[in-house]
């Protein structure tokens, strides 16, 4: 089969469907314009898994399975083996050190990218103090976590836009990567969303990839949204200050 050319891989956009028909129709209307997409837990029961392998197979999309696995050890790298059957880009898990390295025992020689989750992009300090999580400044614990993720072997980190310039900068960051939630468009609904930046500042804090979900599909023309979005990603406004 021929694949069309690849688009801005950089832009992964998050199919939060119900179903994986409804997944299939939009990866179909976005066409070429979108080459990475993320399946969640919300479609699990929806056919994610199936949806994943089409997406993959059929029409040589890269996939992200947002999974956040957390458990003991033996569990993690159980479920993570045989995830990583799928041949799957990348597979979230909490960012703690044990649960990092049993996630990369499971993956073993695969293709699967472990990222480690640092603090979701959902939370701030009041929920982190509801949550008994210690006192101290959330980017801070960030930046703790993931530095003790990369320690652990993971292959990159989800955080905040707003932490990723201080990630980027850690010893353990060189050569990982770094994926980011919470990325809007300038004048978006920021939804449950509670640190944001916009897709050209953080491609220029550090950023590999940006996940990007209702912005998209909830646009009157999805397409069109996404493409938008990949502009944003090779302006000016996006290189970062080496570059």
């Amino acid at each position: 089969m021929t694949y069309a050319p690849l688009a801005d891989d950089r832009l992964i956009v998050a199919i939060d469907l119900p179903d994986a028909l409804s997944g299939l129709e939009l990866a179909k209307t976005l066409g070429d314009a979108v080459s990475f997409y993320k399946i969640g837990l919300g479609m699990l029961t929806g056919g994610g898994l199936a949806l994943a392998s089409e997406l993959k197979d059929e029409h040589g999309k890269r996939i992200f399975l947002d999974m956040k696995l957390f458990d003991i050890g033996a569990t993690v790298e159980a479920a993570v083996r045989g995830l990583a059957r799928y041949d799957l880009d990348f597979l979230t898990v909490h960012g703690d050190p044990n649960v990092v390295r049993a996630a990369k025992e499971g993956a073993g020689g695969s293709v699967t990218k472990i990222l480690a989750v640092t603090i979701l992009t959902s939370l701030d300090r009041a929920d982190l103090d509801a949550a008994l999580i210690r006192p101290g400044d959330l980017a801070g614990i960030v930046v703790e976590r993931a530095a003790r993720a990369l320690a652990a072997g993971a292959d990159g980190v989800i955080a905040s836009p707003q932490e990723a310039a201080l990630i980027r900068a850690l010893p353990e960051a060189q050569g990982k990567l770094i994926v980011t939630p919470g990325v809007r468009p300038a004048g978006a609904d920021l939804g449950d969303q509670k640190r944001v930046t916009t897709p050209a500042q953080a491609i220029a804090d550090g950023v590999d990839h940006i996940v990007v979900g209702r912005p998209v599909w909830r646009a009157a023309d999805p397409r069109a949204a996404a493409q938008a979005i990949v502009a944003e990603l090779s302006s000016p406004q996006a290189r970062r200050p080496n570059a």
